[in-house]
């Protein structure tokens, strides 16, 4: 079975960068689309940043600018680059693949906690 491995988060000033890494146990490209949503306590769970098979990227308006997905196809690993971070970036984001296989499915991470305070 297929799993996605986070890591990456932590706590940070307002101002300041992190980058999450989210390992594939197999191909990156079993996925045609893959992505990073994030919680905050009390809320739903929103799409972030997501980046189709042919690579184009796609952005919630409140971080475009500041953040930016990748992916290194070798490492079957995605990546979201984070700066200018504010407090109301604080969340768990959790790293999501989505598959078509007679279906939709999707599969996601276990959530890295992002915190964004002084």
């Amino acid at each position: 079975q297929v799993q996605l491995v986070e890591s990456g988060g932590g706590l940070v000033q307002p101002g300041g960068s992190l980058r999450l890494s989210c390992a594939v146990s197999g191909s990156i490209e079993t996925f045609y689309r893959m992505g990073w949503y994030r919680q905050a306590p009390g809320k739903e769970r929103d799409m972030v940043a997501t980046i189709t098979r042919a690579g184009f990227g796609n952005y919630v308006d409140s971080v475009k600018g500041r953040f930016t997905i990748s992916r290194d196809i070798a490492k079957n690993t995605i990546y979201l680059q984070m700066n200018s971070l504010k407090p109301e970036d604080t969340a768990v984001y959790y790293c999501n693949g989505r598959m078509w296989n007679a279906g939709e499915y999707d599969y996601w991470g276990q959530g890295t906690q992002v915190t964004v305070s002084m």
